[in-house]
């Protein structure tokens, strides 16, 4: 008996084919489903949800027409690429008035967008949650004003290295984005305590702040932003903020009892008090804590981290001339800590006593920097071998 063949166009639907497709874990198997045929292109391409591509005007108007159902598009240029613009605003208008269903957009380092760019994603992209346009230098208060006007929705923001930002950015941001989890401002230094006040009254559910290197930001803002956002906040970075001092780290300990990553590297006023009262607060939250050159942190408030946090995986204490192999000889033996990264490099007081007894207690250590130790590099590494 001859059985008549089936043609599996024939035999499956659309909605059978895409299931098939859901299957692929790999890009380039659901690139060679494509190639079967025009129906199945057609549905790879529909199906398709992330694209990164360099491309003109003309192409990525192709782009839009094919990849109907994309919601994240990645466009970001590392810093390497430096002689090319990347994307540019006449590409941002045909980017808009594409790809409808777009909620993530990442412009890293696409240095020849301007406000005028950014008034088109604001037009067209109300869906919008996620945006990227750090070290697009030329951007100002006037483009990211029309993004939050557009993008209500809006929960993530960079804008590292976008130095003409002002305040009225973070007033703009308040007022239209109140569901904002995430912004990135290292290095804008026109944000001030003020300007971290007005974002907090409207913003209150932020998860993460970044304001590493903005100098003009002081404890006065940071307190605002624990206030506010207390029960959220999850993640603060305040490198190199040198007016932040005890009075950001204690309102931290008053109000922020979920904070799993904190970075205050360069703070040099902050002091073992404060310290202190933040580990007490934040003993079982706290994953991550830099705190590289901060002048006056010594074994007292080491020792009640190592002893009290110990979820910590992350600790940063280089340039701590203070600290001692006291803080690390005083764990008891049933201080077991869960670190995985340590950095101590340039603490010219800790030896290689210290830090054997660091080796001992961290047993799931994967990286430990000792650089400039000179009580440990002197001596010979076969010293350690007890440990």
């Amino acid at each position: 008996m001859i059985m008549a063949s089936i043609c599996i166009n024939d035999a499956l639907t659309d909605d059978e084919l895409r299931c098939v497709l859901s299957k692929l874990d790999r890009d380039k198997d659901k690139e060679v489903f494509s190639l079967v045929c025009k129906r199945w292109l057609y549905l790879q391409s529909t199906d398709r949800k992330k694209l990164a591509a360099r491309a003109g005007p003309h192409m990525l108007g192709r782009l839009a027409f094919r990849f109907t159902q994309i919601v994240e598009l990645d466009f970001s240029q590392s810093t390497s690429r430096s002689f090319y613009p990347g994307v540019t605003d006449s590409d941002l208008t045909v980017i808009a008035e594409g790809f409808k269903c777009l909620r993530v957009l990442n412009l890293h380092n696409c240095k020849g967008i301007t406000d005028t760019g950014l008034a088109s994603i604001g037009r067209s992209l109300s869906l919008l949650q996620f945006l990227d346009v750090s070290y697009c230098r030329k951007l100002s208060d006037k483009g990211v004003s029309a993004v939050t006007q557009g993008c209500p929705d809006l929960r993530t923001l960079h804008l590292s290295n976008c130095r003409l930002i002002t305040n009225e950015s973070l007033k703009s941001l308040s007022d239209q984005c109140r569901d904002l989890e995430a912004i990135v401002l290292q290095s804008c230094n026109n944000i001030t305590d003020s300007g971290l006040s007005d974002l907090v009254k409207g913003c209150r559910k932020i998860k993460t702040l970044d304001i590493n290197k903005c100098s003009n930001v002081g404890d006065a803002g940071v307190s605002c932003v624990a206030k506010a956002c207390a029960y959220f906040l999850k993640t603060l970075k305040l490198l190199d903020c040198y007016k932040v001092g005890n009075g950001s780290i204690t309102s931290l300990a008053q109000f922020c009892k979920n904070l799993e990553t904190l970075i205050i590297g360069g703070c040099r006023d902050i002091s073992d008090e404060s310290m202190i009262l933040l580990v007490d607060s934040c003993k079982d939250s706290l994953k991550n804590l830099r705190m590289d050159w901060c002048l006056n942190i010594s074994d007292s408030s080491l020792t009640c981290i190592l002893k009290q946090c110990k979820n910590l995986e992350v600790l940063d204490i280089g340039c701590c001339e203070e600290v001692t192999d006291n803080a690390f000889l005083d764990l008891g033996s049933g201080d077991v800590l869960g670190l995985k990264v340590l950095k101590v490099s340039n603490c010219p007081k800790i030896t290689v006593k210290g830090i054997g007894k660091i080796l001992e207690k961290c047993n799931s250590l994967e990286y430990i920097d000792v650089r400039s130790l000179p009580h440990v590099t002197e001596i010979d590494p076969t010293d350690l071998k007890s440990f």
